[in-house]
């Protein structure tokens, strides 16, 4: 037993992924670094949660509410919340208050909680309704643009957007695929020349920092509960 995900990829530009959890017989797990912020909803013994979720810069140990059930709304890089600079929310985030089983309160509003089916749906209104944002230079950039602006001035907007740098996004995104691979077979050896690090010790160093798992123990599934979705049951 332990943490059971279901993610799915979605075809709203403002939205990554959606994802479930239920959670049984675990009271902590490896968090894994990551560069999206979110909004999660869960309930546990009857009450009903909801919370903001920042991007994350390295693994850690973090506790798991057991028992419960969970729906996460994953966000495209390089939205953000109108109210919360995604930077304040970086390695944290915000328990929103004022939540029940069918309604919670962001940006001074109620909204109808989401399931994982209608989690489109609740992110096209926060949209219309100017909650939910995106910096159009930070998007082209993401699309592979190279603006018109300098250098420095790109940085400094991406990061204002994403509370990370470009190098942080590409480090961190690579290190969640290369366990994603590991825990699919693939080798250390056949992970270092598919994403292009430089020798197995380089890996080695990455998924320490990120994810908190050596190659061994991704391939194996050992470990315990980690927060990823490594059984890879995704649907369209």
């Amino acid at each position: 037993m332990g943490l059971r995900f279901e993610t799915r990829e979605s075809g709203s530009p403002w939205v990554d992924n959606v994802w479930t959890c239920t959670s049984s017989r675990v009271t902590t797990m490896t968090s894994v670094a990551g560069v999206r912020w979110g909004l999660v909803f869960w309930e546990q013994h009857g009450r009903a949660y909801a919370s903001v979720t920042g991007p994350e810069t390295r693994s850690g140990t973090a506790p798991v509410p057991e028992g419960a059930t969970f729906t996460g709304i994953d966000f495209a890089v390089g939205t953000s919340l109108r109210v919360v600079p995604t930077a304040a929310l970086v390695d944290g985030g915000i328990e929103l208050p004022d939540t029940t089983a069918r309604t919670f309160r962001l940006d001074g509003s109620r909204w109808e909680t989401p399931g994982p089916d209608d989690a489109e749906a609740l992110v096209d209104r926060l949209v219309r309704a100017g909650i939910v944002v995106r910096d159009p230079l930070v998007a082209a950039v993401l699309r592979g643009h190279r603006p018109s602006a300098s250098g420095r001035t790109v940085e400094r907007r991406f990061r204002a957007a994403t509370g990370l740098t470009q190098g942080a996004v590409r480090q961190i995104s690579r290190a969640r695929t290369a366990a994603e691979l590991l825990a699919g077979g693939d080798t250390a050896a056949d992970v270092v020349a598919k994403l292009d690090y430089f020798d197995e010790p380089h890996l080695a160093r990455a998924l320490r920092s990120y994810v908190g798992r050596t190659a061994r123990q991704l391939r194996s599934g050992a470990g315990g509960a980690i927060g990823l979705d490594l059984d890879q049951r995704r649907t369209s």
